[in-house]
């Protein structure tokens, strides 16, 4: 599995200039909330996906005052070989992303080369916010295990695009019409067809972790709601062509599909208390994390963000038992109570580095 051993991050948010070297187990990272760990995280994060997990622009994530940021991470792959990945975003330049100082020739075949599962307090969108979020949550999870997925969703969200903007310039005709959801309907049945797999082998696996996590006093699982569900796509569109028409955009189609989290067969949203809500959407990302680890055959780096915030002590010690139990790979963990953080890790293993943080710089420190 690849393992992060040395980072380097510049102009980041609000870390300036950092250098860092981690355990290959567990990493521990306090300070006051603002401080710099959520940033931390998010580079590691960027360096796999090349985005970031929480915010949607790039240029949000420039230190204040400067043009762009850089990150470098050095990785012993699965192999045992080292490799040094590269990410630079700047202002009237084209995001770029190396390894081994080559660059891809597309950004996106970087996907997967680095799995990453990250709990984060932007979680709850997942639960609180549209259908929109919860979709975006598959397709990363879905893109960096499979490269079909990925060109399906590309292509298809291009072509959507281009329906979109013919509908609204009044220039699509039916015959154009017809071509392009064509080319949709065949794509959209590849996403449909994974995403349908990936919830079947989600929903119980989600189920067996919120039970591990809450001690099995609710039941917790998910619903996919597709309209690919009534027939094909190009059947679809061409029934609300007219609307579509009128309205200038697509209003069918796996662009508008949706997962519902439910717990005792209610919305989840309405029905679960905070430490429920912060519950289930932990025990979700540890399901991607058990899918991803089968699937690549190694864990996934795994980024636990304020994990312990909402919970009570006893889901707090479930949870780490998990982790302890599971065959868990190197591990970054975010707490603003570095007492707690060092009573609870050194509990799990001595294999572990802690680090403070202050003002965007971290020192690691003496557990």
């Amino acid at each position: 599995m690849p393992v992060l051993t040395k980072l380097i991050i510049q102009d980041f948010r609000n870390i300036e200039l950092q250098e860092l070297e981690f355990s290959p187990n567990l990493n521990c990272i306090s300070g006051n909330n603002g401080s710099g760990k959520t940033n931390l995280l998010d580079a590691i994060y960027y360096l796999s996906m090349t985005k970031s997990a929480i915010v949607s622009s790039d240029r949000f994530n420039y230190r204040y005052g400067t043009a762009g940021f850089s990150l470098a991470g050095t990785y012993r792959m699965e192999n045992g070989t080292l490799s040094r990945f590269t990410l630079h975003c700047g202002d009237g330049k084209e995001k770029q992303m190396k390894r081994d100082d080559a660059p891809y020739t597309r950004i996106s075949e970087h996907l997967g080369v680095l799995p990453v599962v990250m709990v984060s307090p932007a979680d709850t969108s997942l639960v609180s916010d549209s259908g929109e979020e919860r979709r975006h949550f598959v397709n990363a999870v879905l893109s960096q295990m499979d490269r079909e997925y990925l060109v399906a969703a590309q292509q298809y969200n291009r072509l959507l695009a281009q329906r979109n903007r013919y509908l609204k310039d009044g220039a699509a005709d039916g015959t154009l019409l017809d071509t392009l959801d064509e080319r949709m309907d065949a794509l959209a049945a590849v996403l449909y067809a994974k995403r349908e797999e990936f919830v079947r082998k989600l929903v119980p696996s989600v189920a067996a972790f919120y039970a591990g996590i809450s001690g099995g006093s609710e039941q917790v699982d998910i619903a996919y709601r597709s309209e690919l569900g009534k027939g094909p796509l190009s059947l679809l569109l061409r029934a609300v062509r007219d609307k579509d028409r009128a309205l200038g955009y697509t209003t069918a189609g796996v662009h508008r599909d949706d997962f519902l989290f439910r717990m005792d067969g209610e919305a989840i949203r309405r029905c679960g208390s905070q430490g429920q809500q912060k519950s289930f959407l932990v025990a979700l990302k540890f399901a991607q994390y058990e899918i991803m680890k089968n699937k690549y055959g190694f864990p996934p780096m795994l980024l636990l963000d304020d994990l312990f915030d909402k919970l009570d002590i006893n889901r707090i010690t479930n949870l780490l038992q998990m982790v302890a139990g599971n065959d868990f790979g190197q591990i970054f963990l975010t707490d603003s109570n570095k007492t707690r953080i060092s009573a609870l890790v050194d509990r799990i293993t001595s294999d572990r580095a802690y680090f403070e943080t202050s003002g965007g710089t971290f020192t690691q420190i003496d557990g």
